[in-house]
């Protein structure tokens, strides 16, 4: 009886294991792809939603049939959560590498992503970031590091000009959290509206896991803003909004792509009227892809997308791209094929200069008109 079921059991375990093996002997072959981004904490709903769109990349371009060097390919995406801490960061790197990813999309905010991308760069492996502004991550001379995006020098500059020649704002305050993304952005925007003759007449710094901005604002109060420039997430500039409101500070509100999210309008209420936020990219009605891919993403996840995901699909389908033309689904091989990329995605055409960067950086600015973010600026 022992014997039987011992026969049984090696039985059934081939019987499992068989279409495995016939897929191999078929010639497919398995690639990960890793993405990083905060999957827990104040702005797990950002990195969810770049998570997302690489999920829906990688479930398209399998369903797609994709062969590479006579071999089908079958990709697998491995998630992690960087908790936007950057030591954590590290770890995931350092998981991602161990892992033996292809390539990662991520991280999200720039002060995980330049960390993170000496450990990639060390490996040589591509790092795609949909969403990290800051100039530093792209010059420091890693031949792995790319971004989806324009830079904080290019948003802070079309920001300062926009509030002191469109606005008419003479009076700014700066408030940042510290962070690489939000300092980055602030100091940029800063020069540009010192350069564009505006006043910066107060510069404050809270931290990404404040809640209580009373004494910043009561401080700022006093210097009489025409407007408040905050570098940091919508976890945080929800909140300022409010108390904005509460306090009668009549200022005007305005932020980086970090704050561009329904979740500000959630977090802020009636505040959030008003308020201002730049994002890279060119307006979602002007992305030649983005109907269908927002068709598909709500019918994929039940859920309105947020800012990032058009461009974490996008930067799944480069690396993509990059495997077909140089045949090949080793990165030592199709690395350099990234930055000769030329490639029609859902967000625009792609195509990255000598660092790594957008050849094009698109900056639009919305405000929130009637409850819902309505576009007032584009630039490119």
């Amino acid at each position: 009886m022992r014997k039987s079921i011992k026969y049984f059991s090696a039985s059934a375990v081939l019987s499992i294991l068989t279409p495995q093996l016939f897929a191999a002997s078929a010639g497919e072959v398995i690639v990960k792809l890793g993405q990083a981004s905060p999957l827990s904490g104040s702005i797990a709903h950002t990195g969810k939603d770049i998570e997302s769109g690489a999920k829906l990349a990688v479930e398209d371009l399998n369903a797609s049939g994709l062969v590479i060097a006579g071999k089908k390919v079958k990709f697998e995406l491995i998630s992690e959560d960087d908790q936007a801490d950057p030591k954590i960061a590290t770890q995931v790197a350092q998981r991602l590498v161990d892992a033996k990813v292809a390539a990662v999309i991520g991280h999200t905010g720039s002060g995980t992503s330049i960390p993170a991308s000496r450990l990639y760069s060390d490996a040589g492996i591509p790092q795609i970031s949909p969403s990290a502004t800051n100039p530093a991550y792209t010059q420091q001379g890693f031949k792995t590091t790319f971004r989806m995006i324009a830079n904080d020098k290019q948003l802070g500059s079309v920001l300062g000009k926009y509030v002191v020649e469109n606005l008419k704002v003479k009076r700014v305050a700066i408030i940042d959290d510290r962070t690489a993304y939000g300092q980055g952005l602030a100091d940029e925007f800063e020069k540009s509206v010192k350069s564009s003759n505006g006043n910066i007449v107060r510069r404050e710094y809270t931290t990404n896991a404040a809640t209580d901005f009373t004494a910043i604002l009561t401080s700022i109060k006093a210097n009489k803003p025409d407007l408040i420039f905050f570098g940091g997430q919508d976890a945080q500039a929800g909140p300022i909004a409010k108390q904005m409101k509460l306090l009668g500070i009549n200022a005007k509100l305005i932020g980086g792509d970090g704050m561009q999210t329904p979740e500000l309008i959630n977090l802020a209420g009636d505040a959030a009227e008003g308020v201002y936020a730049s994002v890279t990219g060119s307006p979602r009605e002007k992305m030649p892809g983005f109907s269908k891919f927002e068709s598909k993403f709500k019918n994929r996840f039940k859920t309105e997308i947020l800012v990032f995901s058009p461009y974490s699909y996008d930067a799944v389908h480069v690396i993509a791209d990059a495997m077909k033309r140089a045949n090949s689904t080793d990165n030592k091989k199709f690395l350099p094929f990234i930055g000769k990329t030329n490639l029609n995605g859902v967000t625009g055409n792609i195509q990255f200069d000598s660092i790594g960067d957008p050849k094009r950086g698109f900056v639009t600015i919305y405000q929130v008109k009637n409850g819902k973010w309505t576009v007032v600026f584009a630039k490119s």
